[in-house]
């Protein structure tokens, strides 16, 4: 082995900080003279770990390759290797730490993944949950107002219910229990009745217990409401069954 792919050697083990004493001094004053290719050598072994460890799915190296690596390790530390012997058990001890590496940097990015997901569901779950407690308190404040009327609707065939804080000016809030989810590609749409024709007054779907707290446009003057399940997209009159409805 020539001088230079000593260094190269070197500059594998070194990326991966396994260099100490003489060996890091040597290293680093040959590294500091400017040699090009001991830098890349160094720069694409630390930009390969990188990659491992960021990776969307750490890779795991097959058993045998990591054992068959201690073994070497171990042959060589028994053997008390000459200056070259010794390179080459560096060198496999530095594969070994970089093996190390990318496996525990996969299992802490896993843990950190796991927790960081939970997190992001626990805050969607708060803002939901913010979400509703305003619109609640705003339902609250509306009930101030003298002219806003409490219409409860019912289900025909079933125990759907709901319950409409209705302002004419202001608008209000449909209030839902026990309602089925409406199937793919459809929604529910609230109905204002009294008028020559039915005014569309909001669409909305629910979740699976079947509850919402929806928040609704004025639509002028009502006598009552009716909810039918209509296209998602929802349609100007109705055309789908009446799924509830104000006596």
């Amino acid at each position: 082995m020539n001088s230079h792919e000593t260094h190269e050697t070197l500059a594998a083990m070194y990326a991966v900080g396994a260099l100490d004493g003489d060996d890091l001094a040597t290293f680093e004053a040959h590294l500091a003279t400017g040699c090009d290719q001991c830098a890349t050598i160094v720069r694409e072994s630390r930009e390969a770990l990188a990659r491992l460890a960021l990776a969307d799915t750490p890779a795991v190296p097959p058993p045998d390759v990591k054992a068959a690596l201690l073994a070497r390790v171990a042959t060589a530390a028994r053997a008390r290797p000459s200056r070259r012997g010794w390179l080459t058990w560096a060198a496999a001890t530095a594969a070994v730490v970089a093996l190390a590496v990318m496996l525990a940097s996969g299992v802490v990015a896993s843990r950190y993944e796991a927790q960081l997901g939970h997190m992001a569901r626990e805050t969607a779950k708060e803002r939901e949950r913010l979400a509703a407690l305003r619109t609640q308190v705003a339902a609250l404040e509306l009930l101030r107002d003298p002219a806003t009327r409490v219409i409860e609707l019912r289900s025909p065939s079933s125990s759907a219910t709901a319950r409409l804080i209705w302002n004419e000016k202001a608008g209000g809030y449909l209030i839902t229990s026990n309602l089925p989810p409406a199937p793919e590609g459809k929604a529910y749409e609230l109905w204002a009745l009294g008028g020559p024709q039915p005014r569309p007054a909001g669409l909305f779907n629910v979740d699976p217990e079947g509850r919402v707290v929806q928040k609704l446009e004025p639509a002028g003057e009502a006598k009552g409401f009716a909810v039918t399940l209509e296209p998602a997209t929802g349609v100007p009159a109705p055309t789908g069954p009446i799924v509830m409805a104000s006596r």
